[in-house]
């Protein structure tokens, strides 16, 4: 099953990253080990000691156990330069290998004749505080990927599949669709699927962000993740393989923290040119002290210590690691990110469009009146249509309707030629008959007046006409969520408009704008007429985003500056948008703002620190400055440092958005 093959992708990504780490690890204990009798065996540090530790072959000694840290210690290295050169992306790895190599080769040198002093020392220290720095990113880097392997480790192992009234215990991977499972309070629910037996609570916080436990009854759907509350349950499997919600989670997710941004490519040129700067300057540094009569093993060591102080290592790690853990923050608070350069956008956001139905209100559409118009048709049979000929549709409208039709136990017949127009209505043949249902829109399309109090009012209406000839209406009411009060207020206390374009009528539209204190609204609007909108307020300069359900509002989603698109359940992803609220809910779209905010801020930060560094310490490292001298392995010191600085600021990302 996919859901399974995810957790063990995720869980093998997540041993292969922990087996590097152990393998840094060991290099480090061992290079730490052997730089020890090489500090002792060199004639600086015995200088400085005032000791003779010298003997007969010490000098090759002190040659062959620095050949092992360099070989040893600095594979890692010598292996990612092969690798940045055979890709044509020379980086922080060319630059560590070409400094450790040079360093390396001249000592040899001396040692096998040529004049000079031996960098065995500063070899083997640099190698150590190399390998440190990896080792203590790495770990940073780990973190960082906890929050999806704990979405990867939400699926339990196994499932109770009821057999002739029997229960056995089965693998997940086992479970086939339109299997039927008892979940027991407590449990975790094995696969997404329907109820079909039981109430129960069910707590979804760590798949959608919702915190409060969600009461789910007979045919409403359950999340492959949830824990199941209070009573013991029936379901019928429905999401398996890549259908599965966590499984369409995890996708984005994983695709998301490996997509770039702007703010990403950005660094990646930045460190790319300060690679090629610092060979550049590395090589200029040498010459220029050679020229300027220094001897040969100082030119070197002020060679090596500008490309190793001017790795572009924090640079590189600067950006990848706060989308990293942003992403994965995101998904565990109901945001799921399909386009990053969107998300760090989200911050400039100075308009929200909202569609009403099931973002700004709760979508249940619970039907309040039937009103027939015609002599020949009862209430029963207006519902009977009505209801089959919007079967077919994810619609509210139409789930309102088949809630009722069950309610009333009416026999639903099926329809067939179904179409959905856009805006308008959806039309098919029910029994034989041609049957068309729609608001105001289909009315006008069909040529149909009625009276001003039928056609207008704060109820949503919807129209059912039977072989060309109106039989009548059914009437439905939807409550405005509470959180969407709280959540314009927000955006109006951040300076952000907000807006609502709905298909429903203008006194519906008015009323919902007027309750919310909106800032604009427009009814009865067409999916073309809402892209007209979201362009007509991008030439005013407003930076848009849209909220919508995907289907009917996918051309404003596309075009809009960010397009959130609500969904729950399995129906996670409208393909347009760019972000998915999970839960559906107004809040997490001042979530959204405000962890784009928080993202970016933790980017610039670390762009900042990464090139403020540089910038500070490569004139430094070159020796020109009077009274400024310092030693390669000081400098990879510092290097480190700032790379374990950027780490630990995007590892507080967590506490700002958390």
């Amino acid at each position: 099953m996919e859901n399974h093959e995810h957790s063990d992708h995720d869980t093998g990504e997540h041993n292969h990253h922990k087996m590097m780490i152990k393998d840094f690890k060991r290099r480090f204990w061992i290079s730490l080990i052997l730089t020890l009798p090489i500090l002792a065996l060199a004639p600086m540090i015995q200088g400085v000691l005032g000791v003779d530790w010298s003997f007969t072959g010490s000098n090759y000694l002190h040659f062959g156990l620095s050949s092992i840290v360099y070989f040893y210690g600095g594979w890692p290295f010598l292996k990612g330069l092969v690798s940045e050169l055979k890709s044509k992306s020379m980086g922080m790895m060319t630059l560590i290998a070409v400094a450790i190599s040079a360093a390396y080769f001249y000592s040899v040198a001396v040692v096998f004749g040529l004049e000079g002093q031996t960098f065995f020392w500063e070899l083997a220290t640099l190698i150590d505080v190399m390998l440190l720095g990896h080792w203590l990113e790495m770990r940073s880097i780990l973190g960082a990927s906890k929050a999806l392997e704990a979405l990867a480790d939400l699926m339990p192992n196994e499932a109770n599949l009821v057999e002739d009234d029997q229960t056995r215990k089965v693998k997940i991977d086992e479970l086939k669709e339109d299997d039927i499972i008892l979940i027991r309070p407590g449990e975790k629910v094995p696969a997404d699927g329907i109820i079909i037996e039981g109430e129960s609570d069910f707590n979804e916080s760590m798949l959608t962000g919702e915190s409060k436990p969600i009461t789910k009854s007979v045919e409403e759907e359950v999340i492959g993740g949830a824990i199941n509350g209070n009573s013991v349950v029936k379901v019928r499997v429905k999401g398996i393989g890549e259908e599965g919600y966590l499984s369409k989670v995890i996708d984005m997710v994983q695709t998301a923290q490996k997509q770039k941004s702007k703010t990403q490519r950005l660094a990646d040129t930045a460190a790319k040119w300060l690679t090629i700067v610092a060979l550049v300057l590395g090589f200029g540094t040498f010459f220029t002290w050679l020229a300027l009569g220094e001897n040969l093993a100082f030119s070197m060591e002020r060679m090596v210590t500008v490309m190793v102080i001017c790795c572009p290592h924090a640079l590189g790690l600067a950006i990848p690691l706060v989308a990293s853990i942003s992403t994965s923050i995101s998904a565990q608070n109901g945001l799921l990110i399909r386009n990053r350069t969107a998300f760090e956008s989200s911050r400039k956001i100075s308009t929200i469009v909202f569609d009403k139905t099931g973002t700004l209100t709760k979508g249940s559409h619970e039907i309040t009146r039937i009103v027939s118009l015609h002599s020949d048709y009862t209430e029963t049979e207006l519902l009977t249509y009505a209801a089959a000929v919007e079967s077919p549709s994810e619609h509210h409208i139409a789930k309102g309707l088949a809630r009722k039709a069950k309610e009333d136990k009416l026999d639903i017949p099926s329809v067939t030629d179904f179409k959905y127009t856009a805006g308008v209505g959806v039309n098919g043949k029910v029994n034989g008959k041609e049957v068309h249902a729609g608001g105001n829109m289909l009315l006008e399309k069909m040529n149909e007046t009625v009276d001003k109090d039928e056609k207008e009012g704060v109820e949503t209406k919807v129209f059912t006409f039977v072989e060309g000839e109106l039989i009548g209406f059914i009437t439905f009411a939807d409550e405005i969520r509470e959180s969407s009060f709280d959540a314009i207020k927000t955006l109006h206390d951040h300076n952000i408009k907000a807006s609502l374009l709905t298909g429903d009528n203008e006194i519906v539209a008015k009323d919902v704008a007027d309750k919310l204190g909106l800032d604009d609204y427009m009814a009865e609007v067409l999916p073309d007429q809402k892209l007209e909108k979201i362009k007509e307020l991008q030439a005013q300069d407003e930076f848009v985003a849209m909220v919508g359900d995907g289907v009917n509002d996918a051309p404003a989603l596309a075009q809009a500056d960010v397009g959130i698109a609500i969904g729950s359940g399995t129906d996670v992803a409208a393909e347009t948008a760019d972000i998915v609220l999970m839960d559906s809910d107004p809040k997490d779209i001042v979530n959204l703002i405000l962890f784009g905010k928080a993202t970016y801020q933790k980017m610039v930060q670390n762009l900042v620190w990464a090139t403020g560094y540089n910038v500070i310490a490569l004139p430094i490292a070159t020796g020109f400055i009077p009274g400024l001298m310092i030693s390669p392995a000081f400098g990879a010191a510092l290097m480190s440092v700032s790379t374990i600085v950027c780490a630990l600021n995007a590892q507080l990302l967590r506490r700002k958005i958390g």
